[in-house]
């Protein structure tokens, strides 16, 4: 079921992303090419959570692939030699390999700039004052309050006279992974103009999951199997979740998220089973 809604969503927002960059030129290529192969999981949040509150997937199609393309501008200036320095992303040459760090640059500020043109879109959500809300939070969340705050803090502790501890990498990743997932979760809410507050409750948890199990396998996975490289934090000397709590800890606490973010879904009952699975999937997941 779960995996069903994945791929049928995962289609819905590729078609989304193909129709607005249509054509053969470089720019437009290596934007395809930082969008495409990932799991989505932030538009399928969108997705789902806006079918919770009736709204329509012709509409939510464009906050979930908005929330895709932002989320694909961060991967490819993260993955630049003055950031991560990475040279592998989703099994493929990053885009700075397979063209130049000039045009990776610029594909990451074009794709930032489609995420807002995609939720400001006026064939998403008709209530021009939700597309308005949604915009201004996901600026919010990804901005210096954010997602580049987090990572801010992630450049800070390379250089840091001691690793961070376990309140310190929590609130970095709260902002570096979890923002994004706060904002995709509560997308639904937002677009239907009622509380988010619940939604946020399982989005914080899960994002937090997310991130400890992205830890466990950097620290167990193959670079073969992974699609891009694992083990750069512990070479670098760097606090993980698996660092910080050993790696039978972290699994732990992973699954202590999970309960936690399942629990925030009762008032949805049945209706948020997709969800629930979703959450018990990204402690599941290999790659």
């Amino acid at each position: 079921m779960l995996q069903d809604a994945l791929r049928r969503d995962g289609a819905a927002i590729r078609a989304c992303l193909t129709d607005i960059l249509p054509g053969d030129a470089a720019l437009v290529a290596a934007m395809r090419h930082a969008l495409f192969g990932g799991k989505a999981l932030r538009g399928f949040l969108v997705m789902e959570t806006a079918r919770l509150h009736d709204i329509s997937e012709a509409s939510a199609v464009f906050p979930a692939a908005g929330i895709e393309a932002l989320h694909a501008y961060s991967l490819v200036h993260d993955d630049l030699p003055c950031m991560d320095d990475d040279d592998l992303r989703r099994g493929q040459p990053t885009v700075h390999i397979k063209w130049d760090e000039a045009t990776a640059v610029l594909v990451g500020d074009a794709l930032q700039a489609l995420a807002f043109e995609l939720t400001l879109d006026p064939r998403g959500p008709a209530d021009a004052a939700a597309r308005a809300e949604l915009a201004l939070r996901l600026a919010r969340a990804s901005g210096k309050d954010g997602m580049v705050l987090g990572q801010a803090l992630d450049i800070a502790a390379e250089t840091a006279d001691r690793p961070l501890d376990l309140a310190e990498i929590t609130a970095l990743q709260a902002g570096k992974t979890g923002a994004l997932f706060v904002y995709s979760a509560t997308a639904g809410a937002v677009m239907a103009r009622t509380d988010p507050a619940p939604l946020g409750g399982y989005a914080r948890a899960l994002g937090l999951a997310f991130q400890i199990q992205d830890d466990v396998i950097d620290e167990t996975g193959d670079v073969d199997r992974v699609g891009k490289a694992v083990g750069k934090d512990a070479a670098a000397g760097k606090a993980t979740f698996v660092s910080l709590l050993g790696l039978d800890g972290a699994k732990r606490r992973a699954e202590e998220l999970v309960t936690e973010a399942c629990d925030a879904l009762s008032e949805y009952g049945k209706r948020a089973e997709t969800l629930r699975a979703l959450a018990r999937f990204v402690i599941s997941r290999e790659i």
